[in-house]
């Protein structure tokens, strides 16, 4: 490879976030872009919605036209191609079922985190978008990070403990992802993940670090694990990668506004790469 002056630099693995903004700056399109970033890829957006946010919820929110997703969709993947996909916010049933249609035959991996409500508690998917995430999205996810409100939302399960974090992945992979990744940080305890794909289980553990500064936890995590698997690990070694990567941006959460503050996606830069390197996979 060239390296010299006048060589052309190598082009990173190009991942693409399809999701809403985040005014405040630490969830959603603007975190995922971080994440990316911070991992060593290039990110790349659709816009879904605008959203009106700061550490203490959501203003306001407003959908953009199918139309104007499925244009930025196409300008990017035709021109400048794309390794892997994160999907997010997506709002309604009708751009859930355009993103569907969009990444019908998309031969790369995708990363379906099926936003429900934000950290605040507001409401970011339509209810009658559920049949549409279960039917549409979720079967072309090479991985699903539901969290246990999100898992509740999509299938009926409630996980009250760690031994419900199994049954609560067999309902999400019933609706035909790839992977299922089940997140326990709400429960009580060590901050303890499910990945399985029905027959290999992974077991991810990190301690809980006292950091209320955790907003955007979801869409971090998501997005990580699109930029490890579009620069080549596989699912179990890029969820392990992202859940290490997360858990150092909590423990480095710092507070913004009134209300919860955002992880620090920048973590490694400015911490010298030490911040929460406790997690653990099994």
């Amino acid at each position: 490879m060239e390296t010299g002056p006048g060589a052309t630099p190598p082009i990173p693995p190009r991942v693409l976030t399809i999701a809403g903004s985040d005014s405040g700056g630490g969830a959603g399109i603007q975190a995922d872009l971080k994440t990316m970033l911070a991992l060593g890829t290039h990110g790349m957006s659709v816009l879904t919605a605008v959203t009106a946010q700061n550490s203490r919820g959501v203003q306001g929110a407003w959908e953009l036209p199918a139309d104007a997703v499925r244009a930025q969709f196409r300008s990017v993947v035709d021109d400048i191609g794309v390794q892997a996909v994160k999907t997010g916010m997506l709002a309604t049933s009708e751009l859930v079922g355009a993103v569907a249609d969009l990444l019908t035959g998309l031969r790369v991996p995708v990363v379906v985190d099926p936003v429900g409500v934000s950290k605040h508690g507001d409401p970011l998917l339509a209810t009658e978008a559920l049949d549409s995430v279960r039917g549409r999205l979720l079967p072309l996810a090479t991985v699903a990070t539901p969290n246990t409100d999100e898992v509740a939302q999509l299938t009926g399960v409630r996980v009250a403990a760690e031994a419900d974090l199994r049954t609560a992945a067999e309902a999400v992979l019933a609706f035909g992802p790839r992977w299922a990744l089940i997140k326990g940080g709400h429960l009580d305890g060590d901050a303890v993940d499910l990945l399985t794909d029905g027959t290999e289980e992974h077991w991810l553990r990190a301690g809980r670090h006292d950091n209320r500064h955790t907003h955007g936890t979801g869409c971090t995590l998501a997005s990580a694990i699109a930029a490890q698997l579009a620069k080549g690990q596989d699912v179990p070694e890029a969820v392990a990668a992202a859940k290490e990567y997360v858990t150092g941006a909590i423990a480095a959460g710092f507070p913004l506004g009134e209300g919860i503050g955002p992880v620090d996606h920048g973590w490694r830069w400015r911490h010298g790469g030490t911040a929460g390197q406790d997690s653990t996979a099994g």
